[in-house]
């Protein structure tokens, strides 16, 4: 990526943490969808299981319902724009992608929740986004225990790209996890320590976007915190983001555009 790109939210789910992000209606996700792209995103991220902490679980097949529902109505209404399903079932990954052409995966669990995620995402030959968390959306705050956080996450990156790779897996993204199994403090740790992950040697994603790392300091709500989050953001394309996963689109490529002044100058 030559420069910094916005990957837009569009959660089809009833719990999603941030209650301005839940689209449940087909007049409401064709809007969403297309004000997405008109804010200027680049990619968008559809999911239909809230990986939230201690997230209620869902079939795959109410999962594969909702987000089939939505890439129906994405598809119709923003052409080509590369749309990504968020989602660690490799069986949503095969029925999305040969039902609706979807470009990219992204898995919370890095393949830690499916053992045939690699193995699907090579053979559908789609993007896949490797993110570091552990345990599953009910476990993982309990499971914040690190020796060393750093090394411990690229170690666990690392390592799952190797697989990616002699799986013929080509087109590969990485999260740290921001939230996921890591406390507060940690999250900060990582996002100081980004250029780290930079030399992973391919694209960093960071997702921040209202979480409770912005929410916990500013002592605010989700609804509260784009202000912080912006500020996060910022933050995250010093430490070398490529992609941010936001829920407002609008003012992330605004973030974007002025990072990009200020590198140039």
């Amino acid at each position: 990526m030559s420069e910094p790109v916005v990957m837009g939210i569009l959660n089809v789910t009833p719990d999603s943490f941030y209650s301005g992000n839940r689209f449940t209606g087909d007049k409401t996700i064709a809007h969403a969808a297309e004000k997405i792209v008109a804010d200027g995103a680049k990619i968008i991220d559809v999911g239909g299981y809230s990986t939230r902490p201690n997230a209620e679980e869902i079939t795959v097949d109410e999962e594969i319902r909702r987000v089939s529902n939505a890439l129906e109505i994405v598809r119709k209404r923003c052409g080509d724009v590369p749309v990504s399903v968020d989602t660690f079932r490799s069986a949503v990954v095969r029925h999305v992608v040969r039902n609706y052409g979807v470009e990219v995966i992204n898995d919370i669990s890095g393949g830690a929740l499916d053992p045939l995620m690699f193995e699907t995402v090579a053979d559908m030959k789609v993007a896949y986004v490797l993110m570091h968390s552990r345990g599953n959306p009910k476990t993982m705050q309990s499971l914040t225990e690190y020796n060393e956080l750093v090394p411990e996450v690229l170690m666990f990156l690392n390592k799952r790209i190797g697989q990616l790779r002699l799986l013929g897996v080509n087109d590969i993204i990485v999260d740290p996890g921001f939230g996921f199994a890591k406390t507060t403090e940690q999250n900060f740790t990582l996002l100081r320590k980004l250029p780290y992950f930079c030399e992973l040697d391919v694209p960093l994603l960071a997702g921040v976007s209202r979480k409770s790392m912005v929410c916990k300091v500013l002592e605010c709500t989700p609804e509260e915190a784009l202000n912080g989050t912006t500020a996060v953001h910022m933050l995250a394309l010093m430490g070398g983001a490529s992609i941010l996963r936001v829920h407002d689109v609008k003012e992330a490529v605004e973030t974007i555009k002025i990072y990009n002044a200020f590198i140039v100058g």
